[in-house]
């Protein structure tokens, strides 16, 4: 016979061999449980949230308003697949110190690893070795021709020079028969061919206008007022582009005025008619997309693209404009 005695809300078994099993017992242990379980939890959790790691490293200086995209692409997309990310940027330009941040990110081991490639020699060893150790490597933005040779799985990014080509055959289209091509970084190889590319068209000089916003407007002007003859120019960069076209306004003068990239300035400037076209390369979609890649790469034996995957380009002029302003400068 067993007893049931409820004494202060305590269930008391009572049995023959005076054995005494009490509601309390069970309590503790159903707590003991529900403990080992969260403890569970947390550390699937924790092992989740640690599974996935990715860096991004970029080029260029920190008053260019086109990185600041690129970021957000990889910040979101880290978000849509549950992975932590850093970015790392490179404000002063100096390809040996980007070089030392693509050799201390791989040090870390990540699990997969993002980065511009504007200067192949400088940067193609840090890249190897980063492959070297075990870690996927994309590029991104710059360095198209070069991915494959440092090992990286795929390049996500425009055709730098066939984008060049295609705002060369357009200005030429438009009038254009002398330019300069506005170059901020004379090392990056992207930039270059993207002058390179419009000067099959339209014959050019490039002119080193600096990367500071500051000093544009002033080595703009100093090189239109050394070749009075140019109808064209092509600025390569959108923080270019604005400082530019300042110099245009200040000395009077009537071009032809075409850029690369977006952002807020460069729509107002198109919205008016004093720049013609922009090159639309999609740097949000250079951000996003080879963190999705990482993931389904690390995730799904191995899967990538067939290709590389070209983010433009793409012409943003007075016929879109305004379907694409409210997007310039933050997710495209």
């Amino acid at each position: 016979m067993t007893l049931h005695v409820i004494v202060n809300k305590t269930l008391i078994i009572h049995e023959k061999k005076g054995v005494l099993y009490g509601y309390q017992k069970n309590l503790r242990e159903n707590k003991m449980k529900k403990l080992v379980l969260a403890l569970a939890a947390l550390a699937l959790t924790a092992g989740a949230a640690q599974a996935e790691r990715y860096v991004m490293i970029t080029h260029g200086e920190g008053k260019d308003p086109f990185w600041p995209v690129v970021q957000k692409g990889g910040e979101d997309a880290a978000r849509h697949v549950g992975a932590d990310f850093e970015y790392i940027f490179n404000p002063s330009g100096d390809m040996g110190d980007m070089a030392k941040s693509i050799t201390a990110a791989a040090a870390t081991q990540p699990d997969g690893i993002v980065v511009s490639l504007p200067d192949p020699d400088a940067l193609g060893q840090a890249i190897k070795d980063a492959v070297a150790a075990g870690i996927p490597v994309i590029t991104m933005n710059s360095g198209l021709e070069s991915s494959k040779e440092v090992g990286a799985l795929m390049h996500g990014g425009q055709p730098e020079f066939l984008a060049g080509q295609s705002a060369g055959a357009r200005a030429k289209a438009e009038g254009a028969t002398k330019g300069l091509c506005f170059i901020q970084e004379a090392y990056n190889t992207a930039l270059n061919d993207r002058c390179n590319g419009y000067g099959e068209a339209v014959p050019i000089k490039l002119v080193d206008s600096s990367n500071d916003p500051a000093t544009i407007p002033t080595r703009a002007a100093a090189g239109l007022q050394a070749n009075p003859d140019v109808d064209a120019v092509l600025s390569v960069g959108p923080h270019v582009c604005v400082g530019v076209q300042q110099a245009i306004d200040e000395l009077g003068m009537s071009v032809h005025h075409s850029c690369f990239d977006l952002s807020p300035p460069v729509m107002d400037m198109i919205n008016a008619g004093k720049v013609k076209y922009t090159i639309d390369q999609q740097q949000r979609l250079q951000g996003y997309m080879p963190v999705i890649v990482l993931h389904l790469y690390n995730n799904h034996a191995g899967l990538l693209p067939g290709a590389n995957i070209p983010s433009g380009p793409g012409f943003v002029d007075a016929s879109n404009a305004a379907n694409v302003s409210a997007l310039a400068g933050i997710d495209r």
